[in-house]
């Protein structure tokens, strides 16, 4: 068994000397081993037993003990646990920094070998060094060769400036474009657990899953001080980059958590979802919930009026396996819902429009997130559930500034060149170039299906009415019966069964049927195949 045997000193984790240690071949080997226990003891410290307890009064775990959380018992294998600061570095002569301040190794997450890396917040605020950087190196390396997915649990105050400061600041930098040569190939998840601060904000930003502890997570390209020196603001990190300004704001974090358990979890849900790599198949899984289970509440959720909201999120929880799905994004962009779960044991990514918000509409970022929702599901062969209910994009001078053409046509993009199968429901309403976006049948899906009262049209009736019909209804004697008679005859035109009638749709279908729909047509298209006229990429609007 290992000990961790050490002064007083070290346990509280004050700079000290190594401890003397014989040469091999000066010692028996039993006692060689013994310094080799004690080594590693020390190195499990990290910053010793009084910064443990400041971590703990934060409310935050070690990282060794998210790792505990995190990784199947008895799997971790640590890589690099003697590491220490580089000897090329002057300015940390002397000092001591555990591991130089960052675990690395694999170990099972749910069974599933996935490369990992945890900053030590206990030894100098998880500051990244270079050897603690070496060593991250590594582990990304092996989680590319090996085709796992990589794990960051992420609590650093950044590039430690003691090693980064000079004109050798020239050759760093490896890091993201290696990070962007494993986009796509394995599923990465950064965990923001404490600050990410600097340039290291761009490993959760060139992520695919973002969880993010509220309160303690946090991430910004210049800390607070920083921001004051160059701009006069006065903020601390929480409102200039934590997880509610991240969640719920500029939509860089996926997910707000409560604490580091309820991160690991999310960590462990999200990952059940996804292959270990890109040329595996989504794990499916055996479910007791019927293929057939219809649900009478379908038929109640949707008011008559098509102006009138309800709660997407409960067609959701009646369709898919035990009711359960895993949201991303849930308080970003709140118009259109972006989630995952299973059809029969098989896992989907659902892109659906929300009515509860703004009416459904999509917006500029709106459009983002499901951009970016589309592409991770089609990187992993994760097939797409598109459920319609939308009235179109948002228009007007203030989202015309921001770019909505630009924006909007990153959604058409995506779903666009997405390969996966893809499986449409039209709930209600389905206007215009929202009905494009959200995989209309010009977008090649798998299976398209409506609900009896949707309504498929350029734009909805009053819309349409407002526009063609306004010159008659001003001239009228009665407008109003002029104006219903028109809108009763645009009604007509919109009608489901008309491009049902025309093979523009596969079917209409009763919405207690929609589960047994999307299974089956699940089930019908999980060995597609498409092929591409060969090019080297296309030009993405970004």
């Amino acid at each position: 068994m290992e000990r961790a045997l050490m002064s007083g000193s070290e346990a509280e984790g004050g700079a000290s000397a190594e401890p003397v240690n014989k040469l091999p071949g000066t010692a028996p080997l039993s006692e060689l081993t013994e310094q080799l226990h004690e080594r590693r003891g020390k190195a499990r410290l990290g910053g010793g037993l009084k910064k443990i307890e400041a971590q703990h009064e934060r409310g935050k775990l070690t990282a060794r003990e998210r790792l505990d959380l995190l990784v199947d018992e008895g799997t971790f294998n640590e890589i690099g646990l003697q590491g220490r600061p580089h000897y090329s570095q002057p300015a940390m002569q002397g000092k001591d920094a555990p591991a130089d301040g960052v675990v690395t190794g694999w170990g099972n997450v749910d069974g599933r070998t996935c490369a990992i890396v945890a900053y030590d917040f206990t030894v100098m605020a998880g500051s990244m060094g270079q050897t603690g950087e070496i060593k991250v190196t590594r582990i990304r390396e092996m989680a590319l060769q090996k085709r796992m997915p990589l794990i960051w649990l992420l609590d650093s105050a950044g590039a430690r400036i003691q090693e980064a400061s000079g004109s050798l600041f020239a050759g760093s930098g490896h890091l993201f474009r290696e990070e962007v040569e494993m986009s796509g190939v394995v599923p990465m998840v950064a965990a923001m657990m404490g600050p990410c601060a600097a340039g290291t904000a761009y490993i959760p930003g060139l992520s695919d899953f973002v969880p993010m502890v509220v309160g303690q997570g946090a991430m910004a390209l210049a800390g607070p001080h920083l921001v004051k020196a160059v701009t006069g603001e006065e903020i601390d990190m929480e409102d200039l980059g934590g997880a509610k300004v991240h969640c719920r704001k500029s939509g860089v974090g996926d997910l707000e958590v409560k604490d580091d358990a309820e991160c690991i979890e999310a960590i462990r849900k999200y990952l059940s979802y996804f292959p270990s790599n890109c040329e595996q198949k989504p794990p499916v899984i055996e479910t007791a919930d019927p293929e057939s289970r219809g649900s009478d509440k379908l038929l109640e959720l949707i008011p008559e009026s098509p102006r009138t909201p309800y709660d997407m999120y409960e067609v959701i929880r009646e369709i898919t396996d035990d009711g359960d799905f895993f949201d991303i994004k849930p308080k970003f962009a709140r118009s259109l819902i972006t989630c995952f779960a299973r059809f029969g044991g098989r896992p989907a990514g659902i892109v659906a429009n929300q009515p509860k918000h703004l009416g459904g509409i999509l917006d500029v970022d709106s459009a983002d997130k499901a951009a970016r929702f589309i592409n991770l599901c089609d990187a992993f062969s994760i097939p797409l559930v598109f459920l319609q209910d939308v009235p179109g994009f948002m228009v007007g001078s203030k989202v015309e500034q921001q770019g909505i053409i630009r924006h909007g046509a990153k959604m058409l993009y995506a779903v666009s060149r997405a390969t996966v199968p893809k499986i449409t429901v039209l709930v209600r309403k389905a206007y215009g170039a929202g009905y494009y976006v959200m995989c209309g049948r010009a977008y090649e899906p798998d299976l398209i299906v409506a609900w009896p009262g949707a309504e498929i049209s350029v734009m909805g009736a009053e819309g349409a009415v407002n526009i063609i019909g306004r010159s008659a209804i001003e001239a009228s004697d009665d407008p109003e019966a002029t104006r219903e008679a028109m809108l009763n005859a645009v009604r007509q035109q919109i009608d489901p069964y008309i491009a049902a009638g025309n093979a523009m749709i596969d079917d209409i279908i009763d919405p207690r049927e929609t589960r047994q729909t999307i299974i089956r047509g699940l089930e019908m298209s999980k060995d597609k195949q498409v092929e591409k006229p060969w090019k080297k990429h296309g030009v993405m609007p970004v």
